[in-house]
This record gives structure tokens, C-alpha cells and sequence, in this order.
């Protein structure tokens, strides 16, 4: 077995035809198993665009996944050559490179997984109550207690109990791993695209610790001040479109993982509890891999989920 340092190394190069000077950062690990593989993360960074390579961008390039994700075929492409100008004026804004790798990667998920999104809604007096009683806690601490920090805390809770949603196919779809870490992505639109942190071992961390992360890791996205341990390796994401609007959307699942959690801005509706009663309900979009996980595993998953949190005292039992 080779010794190996923990140290990462940025490595800096000038991509042919290009005048900017371009860098990506690898582990060891990371550089050891891409030489296993036969990859030249060089030449990988250069295609992807990618300023962090992980095992996961060595795997796709060596098993093809990127070039096999479906491109137009010549009768497909006239529906996109046309001459807009021809209608009126219009003006040409070349996509950025990490929208252009977005792109891909979002082309090849949505053509390789057979995807499913169930939909259901969480009670959300309880945590906002709960949230309103620590307020000036919070004032004290300097930390934003917000409902995105119950939403990883019981995400994390809810991946240690079904641990088929902990777990990712291995290139060739024929094994399962099951990770014995909970690791919870947290999807963050900048300016420049976007960035998914990682809050590492979520189900160890209490609610201030868990809110402090998520304020100082969607600071450094916005600055791309991000670290490479600070990305990749997450069990399950959440994209959180709670603060813009919406009623429902459909994620896409980000591989390796095989779900990942949609969350939109909590309406108060009617609910009849002997008589009506305004409540806030939040809409929760799961989307998963049905190759892994079926149907009835994704409504049990996302009740237990709105149990927790329409009663956040579960999660100390």
C-alpha cells in the first residue's frame, strides 16, 4: 500500500488556445486513484472546467460518463439553428465555463437516472414557534437560526434511519455502497453558478453549530472562498428555493448521490383539525433513483421527515 501525504496540491495550467492560466486542486488520494484509472486530471480539469477534482470526476471520466451523455443529433440541432435576428434584435452572452459543465453534468444525470419526484408538505408551527423562543439566543450568539438548519438536522436524522437513501450505485450499477457518515449538501446560487457546500457528519451537530456552518459555508460560495473539503462527498442535497417563491419543482439528482431534497417557501393553508385552522405548510420535492429506491420507501421516507419536523421533540427520542 502506498504512503501518501494529507496535503492537497494546486496544480496550474495554460489550456491550449486559451490566454488565462487556469488551476485545480487534488488530494493525494484523489491523484493516486486517477493514476490507478488512467485519467490525467490535467486534461480533466481542462474539460470539465472543475477547480476541485474529486474520486468522483476520476470515475466519470473512466467509465465514460461524460461522453456518453446524449449530445443533439443533426436532425435534432435544426430546432436550435435559427437565425433569431430574423425576428428582431437580440444580443449573444456566451455561457461561463461552469455553466457550460452544469450543463453537461445536469444533461448526463437527467438521461442516466431514471428519476421520480414525490411530493408532500411539513407542518411548520412547531419550528417556528420553537425558532421564535430562541430568538434572542440567537441575537446572543451572532447566528441566524433558520429553517434550513431544522431541515439538515432532520434530513440527517432521516438518512441514519433509512439508510438506503445514504448510499450511491457504483460505476458499474450492480452494487450498492452504504455510507457510515452522514454528509448533507447544501446548494447555493452565486453569481457565478452554482455551488454545492457540504456540511460534513451533520447527524453529530446540534442546531447552532449546524446554522453557524450553513451562514460561514454560503459566505465562502458567494466569495468562492470555498475549500476542497468543504465540497463533494455529500450523502444527500438540498436545494432551498424557500427564500425566492415557488409552490413545487422537480430537483434533479445530483450523482453519485440518489435523492436529493427540494424545498420551497412554506404557505399557510386550511387544515381541519376538528375546526379550521390556518397552518404553515412547507412543500418538500424529493426526487430520487428508482434503480435504488422505489416509490414506497420515498413517501415513507418524506412522512417521516414531516413528522420530525412538525414536531421537532421527536428527534430527541
Amino acid at each position: 500500500m502506498k504512503a501518501c501525504s494529507n496535503s492537497w496540491k494546486r496544480n496550474t495550467f495554460r489550456p491550449v488556445g486559451e490566454e488565462e492560466t487556469m488551476s485545480y486542486v487534488a488530494s493525494p488520494s484523489v491523484r493516486s486513484y486517477a493514476a490507478e484509472r488512467g485519467v490525467n486530471l490535467d486534461r480533466l480539469a481542462q474539460e470539465t472546467g472543475r477547480e476541485t477534482l474529486a474520486r468522483e470526476d476520476v470515475d466519470r471520466k473512466a467509465d465514460g460518463m461524460t461522453s456518453s451523455a446524449p449530445t443533439a443529433s443533426p436532425d435534432a440541432a435544426r430546432y436550435w439553428d435559427v437565425d433569431h435576428a430574423a425576428f428582431g434584435p437580440v444580443t449573444e452572452e456566451p455561457l461561463s465555463r461552469i455553466a457550460r459543465v452544469a450543463a453537461d453534468n445536469l444533461s448526463a444525470a437527467n438521461a442516466l437516472i431514471p428519476q421520480v419526484t414525490h411530493h408532500d408538505s411539513a407542518d411548520m408551527r412547531a419550528v417556528e414557534a420553537f425558532r421564535k423562543g430562541l430568538r434572542d439566543e440567537a441575537r446572543e450568539r451572532g447566528t441566524r437560526l433558520t429553517a434550513l438548519a431544522f431541515h439538515v438536522r432532520v434530513l440527517a436524522r432521516c438518512l441514519r434511519e433509512f439508510p438506503r437513501f445514504n448510499a450511491s450505485l457504483d460505476a458499474s450499477g450492480e452494487t450498492l455502497v452504504l455510507k457510515d457518515y452522514v454528509h448533507v449538501g447544501i446548494a447555493v446560487d452565486t453569481p457565478n453558478g452554482l455551488m454545492v457546500p457540504v456540511i460534513r457528519d451533520a447527524d453529530r451537530k446540534g442546531l447552532w453549530e449546524i446554522a453557524a456552518e450553513i451562514t460561514d459555508l454560503s459566505r465562502k460560495a458567494q466569495g468562492r472562498k470555498l475549500r476542497p473539503e468543504e465540497m463533494g462527498g455529500a450523502s444527500m442535497t438540498i436545494s432551498n428555493l424557500g427564500g425566492i417563491g415557488g409552490s413545487a419543482f422537480t430537483p434533479i439528482v445530483n450523482p453519485p448521490e440518489v435523492a436529493i431534497l427540494g424545498i420551497t417557501r412554506s404557505q399557510v393553508m386550511p387544515v381541519w383539525e376538528g375546526e379550521w385552522v390556518p397552518v404553515p405548510l412547507c412543500p418538500l420535492d424529493l426526487s430520487y433513483d428508482h434503480r435504488v429506491i422505489n416509490g414506497a420507501d420515498a413517501a415513507r421516507f418524506l412522512a417521516r421527515y414531516a413528522a420530525l419536523l412538525a414536531d421537532p421533540r421527536r428527534m430527541l427520542i
